[in-house]
């Protein structure tokens, strides 16, 4: 295993996405970011593997997002 930690703290990530802990705790309650909770209420941990898919689905979220926008645009001014 490299020197990197396996797992990372909710603070970890949110500064890793430049977002707020009450952000990154919504992405893990609402099961867009996979994370597991560990001992008591509201310790979750976040493997450095996942955090990376869930910036990878992000980018296609946002791929796919951007080309429809662009055929709706496109559409609109063909009907014009």
């Amino acid at each position: 295993m490299s020197s990197q930690q396996r797992f990372m703290s909710i603070p970890d990530v949110a500064e890793v996405l430049n977002v707020s802990v009450r952000q990154v705790r919504a992405l893990l309650t609402s099961g867009e970011l996979r994370g597991i909770q560990i001992g008591g209420r509201g310790v979750w941990r976040i493997e450095h593997d996942e955090l990376e898919r869930f910036i990878a689905r992000q980018y296609e979220r946002t791929a796919e997002q951007l080309n429809a926008d662009g055929a709706r645009e496109r559409s609109r001014t063909t009907e014009s």
